[in-house]
């Protein structure tokens, strides 16, 4: 089955991305020192910092996205999989990349 294009119109671009490397750098540093400095606990909240930036940069059909997700939202969740993954040595990662990829797609809507 394939889908219909829905909602689009010829000679428009479906995606646009506007972020700049610098916006992206910055973000990026400021996800890793929350990573860095938490010893990896507050993961979730760099996770969120970083879909924000995304989704504010990112436009569909011209409209642009945004992330609704909070560090809190999934913070439980983020502690669920870490003791999973440590207490069967890594195997439950390929979970979580899934879980986590659902939750981020979930949580971005439009502006």
């Amino acid at each position: 089955m394939v889908a219909a294009d829905v909602g689009a119109v010829p000679g428009v671009q479906i995606y646009q991305f506007r972020g700049g490397a610098g916006t992206w750098f910055g973000t990026q540093i400021l996800g890793v020192l929350i990573t860095i400095c938490t010893v990896g606990i507050c993961y979730p909240f760099a996770v969120v910092l970083v879909e924000r930036w995304r989704a504010k940069n990112t436009y569909l059909y011209g409209r642009q996205l945004q992330f609704i997700g909070t560090g809190w939202g999934i913070f439980g969740l983020w502690i669920k999989w870490s003791l999973l993954s440590i207490i069967t040595l890594g195997i439950y990662t390929f979970w979580v990349y899934p879980r986590l990829m659902q939750w981020k797609v979930e949580k971005t809507v439009y502006a």
